[in-house]
């Protein structure tokens, strides 16, 4: 037998030198099985896995809502999005840091993608805050945090790979993200202004726009404002599962890009291929994650770490803050999603049977595991912003990012002492 330790340290080994999460995921766990109960059956239980979670109605969800982020990606929506969040704060100072953040928040809720918002944002708002002469360390900082609330405000990518790996009711996965989404979008609004005073930086502030244009500029992002509140009203009110809404929201963004007048039929051949490819590529990492879990089912990892908390008298909250820490570690050698697969499986079982809603607990850790997205060596967002601009070192993005990191340390904080502001909507449902 293949003892858990021996395991865990097999995959570490096999993710640095390279290898695919989802590879990775699924050589230790069928291996790690097949020392427990025989080659035959192990393999048997990997086919079986990836057999009948291929075929499960519910991952539906997973390419519909790609080809919706796709599709409004397409769309120029962000462009919109962007100018009417400057449109209401370009009399503040830092105003067009603060409509990057805002705009980042509201291409999330239509898009799902971290990297997305972070690639897209950081051709749009760039441009502009280097116009105004913006620190390079203030503009890019400003849009790789944006970017995270991608994993966080529905639909999320991430959201459904919890869901699924953990069995839990992905709508009320995706109405329990708005608030803390929200409490990020004022957290980094909340950054820039920390980063200003910290840099002593005077930027341009220009006139306040009178109420009724405010308004008017409202209506280019009218469509996306539209679209997240069809999908999200209709998963709140019962209306359709978060499936059917995923199918609902693609249609709506596909109408949107049409209407945009700038989709050609060749961009509808690249949109549907770059869907077919990211859905594989997420399906193979999903059906990994879910063969490892057998394996830490069947090796006992997770009674093994339930007693040795139990032999140190740890509490509840201090088994959060262990999480919390461990995270944070994970954070600074793999990226998100790699963390969320690998991980979720041996802990949704011991803070399950500490009495912590699963919920809430999937909630917190999005939260925590975008501070990986932000925070060296790794940061995918850092780097995506740093591929759109290559003249930026990755030290001035990261100098930058501090402040932010700071917001989502209070942030964990917060929902650690009020999980209530993330279980009230899901309540309601």
């Amino acid at each position: 037998m293949i003892e858990w330790p021996i395991g865990a340290a097999i995959v570490f080994v096999l993710l640095l030198s390279g290898l695919p999460i989802a590879i990775s995921l699924a050589i230790v766990g069928t291996l790690g099985t097949a020392s427990i109960i025989g080659l035959d059956p192990a393999l048997s239980l990997m086919g079986q896995t990836f057999f009948d979670n291929g075929r499960h109605y519910t991952l539906a969800v997973l390419p519909m809502f790609l080809l919706m982020g796709n599709l409004i990606a397409k769309s120029g929506i962000a462009n919109e999005l962007y100018n009417a969040a400057y449109s209401w704060l370009r009399h503040r100072k830092g105003g067009l840091a603060m409509a990057t953040v805002v705009a980042c928040g509201g291409f999330s809720s239509v898009c799902g993608s971290s990297l997305a918002t972070a690639a897209t944002m950081s051709r749009i708002s760039m441009p502009a805050m280097r116009k105004y002469n913006y620190p390079d360390s203030l503009s890019t900082a400003s849009i790789a945090a944006g970017g995270t609330l991608g994993i966080l405000i529905p639909p999320s990518v991430i959201l459904v790979f919890y869901g699924i790996m953990t069995q839990q009711d992905i709508g009320k996965l995706f109405i329990a993200g708005l608030v803390p989404g929200l409490i990020g979008i004022l957290g980094y609004v909340v950054a820039v202004q920390l980063s200003i005073r910290m840099q002593g930086v005077d930027l341009l502030v220009e006139d306040r726009l009178p109420f009724r244009a405010r308004i008017m500029s409202l209506k280019g992002a009218a469509g996306a404002l539209m679209l997240f509140a069809f999908v999200m009203g209709g998963i709140y009110l019962g209306v359709f599962t978060p499936t059917e809404s995923a199918g609902m929201g693609a249609f709506g963004a596909l109408v949107l890009t049409l209407l945009s007048g700038k989709f050609s039929v060749s961009d509808l051949t690249e949109t549907l291929f770059e869907t077919a490819k990211t859905t594989t590529m997420m399906f193979f990492v999903l059906f990994g994650a879910l063969t490892f879990s057998n394996y830490v089912n069947l090796s006992g990892m997770t009674q093994d770490l339930q007693a040795a908390l139990t032999y140190l008298g740890t509490g509840p909250w201090s088994l959060m803050l262990t999480i919390v820490a461990i995270y944070l570690v994970l954070g600074c050698i793999l990226e998100g999603l790699s963390m969320i697969t690998l991980t979720v499986p041996i802990f949704y079982p011991i803070v399950a049977s500490e009495g912590f809603d699963l919920i809430w607990f999937g909630i917190f850790v999005v939260v925590v595991t975008e501070v990986s997205y932000i925070t060296p060596p790794v940061g995918m967002n850092a780097f995506a912003v740093r591929s759109a601009v290559p003249n930026v070192k990755l030290n001035t993005i990261f100098g930058g990012l501090v402040p932010f990191v700071l917001v989502d340390v209070v942030r964990i904080l917060l929902l650690l002492a009020v999980p209530g502001l993330v279980l009230f909507l899901p309540s309601l449902m």
